[in-house]
């Protein structure tokens, strides 16, 4: 999330210089500029949203495996991270920045929209069980729904702050910095929001005919959000300043690097030596800009091994989560941003000015090598917390076996005898759960001993009519200590039962069973253990990835800034949005190609992965040298004598073709004439 801020404030540079209009302005501030923040933070605040409980409804609403919710999910971030590309063309070459946000948050909204109905049990649930009945129906509006989201958050994300710098002339240089910190301000206060409150919308119960998880409104305040900050941007628009397009620097640098490996094809067999092989443009294009290219290519040389980066911090909204939900408590989805706003200005005022009194060089290069290392050990510390999470699961029978409870509860006994062993017991016998509950539930079902049937509640849920010697079928409860209302014609009592997460209980209410005496006659039998491991051991790993975000990512783009020339900022903006695009689809291919036994063992697998690449960058770190694009820059401003000649020729050979051209048509009018 960190990132979002920096991805967005490599706009090209001259984009903030032009003459423009003297707007309105409050101390000092351009009006349009609030209508822009508060934009963001409704757009943050609907993506984030939307992305906290996503995988969740992938795997209990689609009823996805572990595997295929992660790939879909990071699918879907990978596509987040690429269509930035496309906005980034269509703004610069086509409608501009304005038109490019409204119509994409348009794309954005609808998308926003489909998925809140798609997740709407209700539509297909004929049978009224709570289940849809057409699954197919729901992936394919899901699939829509993240398709045009992903095309409307990719597509703005490399114009909204951008567009919010434009709306400051060259004399408001400082408001303009003020701006982008306010704008980072908006962005993770949208976020922390989201985060908190998408899960307790998502935990709450709603349907028709049928009490299920609310996904439509964890979907559907995101999609409000959404339309909200659609309506704020456009309220604000004769307000702003528009910049008109001015062609995409993004395809010259492609053109130039691909007629410099086209030229030096062409020219493989012939004895002409190169200094650096993007030389070989110097035929169609100026020294200036290939030097400027040369600078990016060193730079983007240098982001190869990034994306190994992202491959484990993104997992933070997948796997991370899905671990998560196996552990005892509720507040994980709130550390990472509440993290993010305590550490940055920490490492920023503190741990970087404490390492540079102790005369340490700590160069940007090597603070990245630093948080890529701390991704590895929060990976670390993630296989740990499941090793021991693995210990207080319990062991299911395996595909080919089953499992039978057996309960005597009346008077006289019944033999029973499975394989070499017999048993007395009452002829009352059911199969217990075949899983541990799923999201911190606790699993409860009811056994009747009693000699009539009975009926039992607990809040919106019922168990229907329990009849003699029989077996309810499992209540999914919350935790806490919920009041199981036991009722029949002649009476009713109320049980309490203390829940934490993710436990099973069968509850045996026997023959001697009285409504006076509720509470001590019901026996409470625990068929699997609530989970023990606490939310907070969670903690270590994720100040772990935090910390090497917030030395990683600011770090990685302040550097990338520095070092490329002005007017190509936007480049290095689209590649390090790459690198994630990336680095998500490296977690797709492992969760679908590499089949381990063991959760613990991936973790392990990933971090070994990225101290490995981690070594890699601190060689090619090592071999950097740094440069001064201004000066760098400034050697070519003015043309060399060669170039003016060449420029000189090029002109004359011009001139005289358009002689020629003038000679031979007046030469034909003139035959013409005759004729």
């Amino acid at each position: 999330m960190l990132c979002n801020l920096r991805e967005l404030l490599c706009a090209d540079a001259e984009d903030l210089k032009k003459p423009r209009k003297k707007g309105a302005t409050i101390f000092g501030y351009p009006i349009s500029i609030f209508f822009i923040v508060v934009n963001e933070f409704c757009e943050r605040f609907s993506y984030y949203g939307m992305r906290a409980v996503l995988v969740l409804y992938f795997k209990y609403f689609l009823k996805w495996d572990d595997d295929l919710a992660t790939s879909i999910y990071h699918t879907f971030v990978a596509l987040c991270y690429l269509t930035p590309i496309l906005g980034a063309i269509v703004a610069d070459s086509w409608l501009g920045k304005f038109k490019t946000i409204v119509y994409l948050s348009i794309v954005y909204t609808v998308g926003q929209v489909i998925m809140a109905v798609s997740a709407i049990h209700d539509i297909t649930d004929t049978n009224r069980d709570g289940t849809p009945d057409n699954m197919t129906f729901h992936v394919a509006l899901s699939m829509v729904g993240l398709a045009l989201i992903a095309l409307g958050t990719g597509g703005i994300k490399p114009c909204v702050a951008a567009f919010g710098g434009d709306q400051f002339d060259d004399s408001q240089e400082k408001q303009r910095s003020t701006f982008f910190s306010i704008f980072y301000l908006s962005i993770n206060a949208g976020s922390l929001l989201s985060t908190v409150i998408t899960p307790i919308l998502r935990a709450q119960e709603c349907g028709i005919h049928a009490k299920e998880k609310c996904y439509p409104l964890a979907f559907g305040v995101p999609a409000a959000l959404m339309v909200v900050a659609l309506l704020v941007f456009i309220l604000g628009s004769g307000m702003y300043y528009k910049a008109a397009p001015k062609g995409n620097i993004l395809l010259e640098v492609c053109k130039c690097i691909g007629f410099a490996i086209s030229n030096r094809f062409k020219n493989r067999r012939s004895n002409i030596k190169k200094a650096h092989w993007l030389d070989w443009a110097e035929d169609r294009y100026d020294k200036l800009l290939i030097a400027q290219v040369k600078m990016v290519v060193k730079v983007l040389f240098l982001y190869i091994p990034l994306p190994m980066f992202w491959a484990l911090f993104d997992q933070q909204g997948s796997r991370w989560t899905l671990q998560a939900t196996t552990m005892d408590g509720d507040f994980v989805s709130t550390v990472n941003p509440i993290l993010i706003l305590v550490m940055v200005p920490v490492v920023d005022s503190v741990i970087y000015p404490l390492i540079a009194k102790c005369k340490i060089n700590f160069t940007p290069l090597k603070k990245m090598t630093v948080g890529m290392f701390m991704a590895a050990l929060a990976f670390v510390s993630a296989a740990l917390v499941q090793i021991q999470i693995d210990k207080t699961l319990p062991t299911f029978p395996s595909s080919t076996e089953s499992q039978v409870k057996l309960i005597n509860m009346m008077d006289t006994t019944t033999t029973v005898t499975i394989g070499s062993e017999t048993l007395n017991m009452a002829p009352l016998s059911f199969l217990d759960i075949a899983s541990k509950p799923e999201q911190g539930a606790n699993a409860i079902r009811f056994v009747n001993g009693f000699h009539s049937d009975l009926n039992v509640t607990v809040g919106s849920l019922d168990t229907g009519i329990i009849e003699p010697y029989n077996v309810s079928e499992y209540l999914m409860v919350s935790k806490g200590n919920p009041q199981f209302r036991i009722k029949n014609n002649a009476g009713e009592c109320v049980y309490t039962q203390t829940l934490g997460f993710g436990s099973s209980y069968t509850l045996i209410i026997p023959s001697d069973f009285t409504f006076a005496n509720c509470e001590q006659s019901i026996k409470a039998v625990m068929d699997i253990s609530p989970n023990t491991v606490h939310m907070a051991w969670l903690i270590p790993q994720y100040f772990l990835i935090t910390a090497g975000e917030v030395v990683f990512s600011v770090t990685g783009l302040e550097f990338s800034y520095s070092q490329a020339p002005s007017n190509m900022k936007s480049v290095l903006q689209a590649g390090w949005l790459l690198t994630v695009a990336v680095g998500n689809i490296i977690v797709l291919i492992v969760a679908e190609a590499v089949e381990l036994p063991e959760q613990w063992a991936e973790y392990i697998l990933f971090a070994g992965l990225l101290v490995a690449v981690c070594i890699v960058f601190a060689l090619m770190a090592y071999l950097y040298t740094y440069v001064d694009p201004a000066q760098i820059e400034a050697q070519f401003a003015q043309p060399e004598p060669e170039d003016k000649e060449r420029k000189k020729s090029l002109e004359m050979e011009k001139r005289g073709s358009r002689s020629s051209s003038v000679s031979s048509t007046h030469e034909k009018q003139g035959k013409a004439t005759k004729m």
